[in-house]
């Protein structure tokens, strides 16, 4: 059984699933539209250049949760589910990972974006493991604002996926023969270069010169 890693936004979705998350928020009158899609546009940009301050993001992206009960805010979620994320996943992707399936992979998404966001989001993919960074929540199921352990984040992808094995009590060396990982962003270069197989998704120009440099295989899920 060969380990097959995905990220997710970029990669699995044709976007970005955090953006798109605090963008209806904004549009929806639960944030201030204004000062939140400048904000959030600016850590985007900053992901994308690979300076992005993690714990000030998720310190950003979190603040909403905490500001309103569970069943509001996964109410929200169905609908930017319908609405933001569903056009996003192209047939390519979906083709792609039943391949995977279909050989009898563990499949995983390892993704920075929280559990809240994207574990509905694994579900329509049919995937069940998902290594996410996780947000704390308090005895009533409610959200804090903060964080619980390391971001999934750049190298923090590799100690959470190295934690899960464990978990699963799987050996890191073992399991990692025959893994692949496919990814868009040179954020991930550091599990990029630790898996058997990696392969860059529609990559940044970054991961796209690193990717030509090591004959990495690179290719497209935009149907």
């Amino acid at each position: 059984m060969a380990l097959t890693l995905f990220d997710l936004d970029n990669t699995l979705l044709s976007g970005d699933s955090d953006h798109a998350w605090m963008e209806f928020l904004g549009d929806r009158g639960i944030v201030d539209a204004e000062k939140f899609n400048r904000l959030n546009d600016q850590f985007y940009a900053d992901y994308l250049a690979g300076r992005l301050d993690i714990h000030a993001f998720l310190d950003f992206q979190l603040t909403p949760l905490a500001a309103h009960p569970r069943a509001q805010l996964d109410a929200w979620h169905r609908e930017y589910l319908g609405e933001r994320v569903l056009p996003m996943i192209s047939n390519r992707a979906r083709a792609l990972v039943e391949d995977h399936r279909q050989r009898g992979d563990l499949l995983v998404i390892i993704t920075a974006t929280n559990r809240f966001v994207t574990a509905p989001i694994a579900a329509e993919l049919g995937i069940r493991n998902l290594l996410a960074t996780e947000p704390e929540e308090n005895a009533d199921g409610n959200f804090t604002g903060k964080t619980v352990g390391i971001p999934c984040f750049q190298a923090g992808k590799i100690q959470r996926l190295r934690d899960w094995l464990q978990l699963q009590h799987l050996e890191w060396q073992e399991t990692m023969v025959g893994s692949t990982f496919y990814s868009d962003s040179h954020n991930d270069l550091p599990l990029l270069e630790a898996v058997d197989f990696p392969v860059a998704v529609d990559p940044d120009p970054t991961l796209r010169s690193h990717a030509e440099s090591r004959a990495w295989p690179i290719l497209s899920l935009h149907d």
